[in-house]
């Protein structure tokens, strides 16, 4: 059986920086991936990337911005953990819950009401520098599109790689724990 990968770009293109996901995904689209890849811009359409993710992907590689405390335009790659969590009320009964919001743990938790908790999930994020109103993507944000697609492109060799042999590929390079992997910072 091939191995499926979903490439997710996710954030809203009215808030700066936020549409980073979205702009990597846009430069995927055009690169001629194998037809095992799916990429997609979801914007802030949470529900519909959930039901795609239920869909049988063997690894979701989700490209958004993410508030970490670096600097801005620096690139973290981190695997979501799928563990159910018993602290955290289910999903519907969170006040958080939009349809049409990206709320990540909201997104998984639908997955997981819906049987669909087998997929990897990673997190390629990047550090912003706005999210104020504006269509445009900050200088250091912009800068960082390209890394991120290289980072990506490595993401989906490394997923055709663990679905060929069911090694895992990136064992090596995966550093400490699930939350991070590829070598760059958690």
């Amino acid at each position: 059986m091939a191995v499926r990968v979903l490439v997710a770009g996710v954030g809203n293109i009215f808030l700066g920086d936020d549409g980073f996901g979205v702009e990597v995904a846009r430069r995927l689209a055009t690169a001629g991936l194998p037809d095992w890849v799916q990429v997609a811009d979801y914007g802030i359409s949470g529900m519909h990337l959930a039901y795609d993710l239920a869909d049988g992907y063997d690894t979701a590689i989700l490209v958004d911005a993410a508030q970490r405390g670096g600097e801005p335009g620096t690139l973290t790659v981190i695997e979501a953990d799928r563990a159910p969590r018993q602290d955290k009320p289910p999903f519907a009964e969170s006040r958080l819950f939009d349809a049409h919001g990206m709320q990540p743990d909201v997104v998984l938790g639908v997955l997981d009401m819906l049987g669909a908790g087998s997929a990897r999930v990673l997190v390629v994020g990047c550090e912003p520098a706005s999210l104020d109103y504006g269509m445009e993507l900050s200088e250091p944000v912009a800068k960082a599109v390209d890394e991120a697609v290289r980072v990506v492109m490595g993401l989906i060799t490394e997923a055709a790689g663990d679905g060929a042999d069911g090694a895992d590929a990136a064992a090596g390079n995966s550093g400490e724990g699930a939350s991070h992997v590829s070598g760059y910072p958690r």
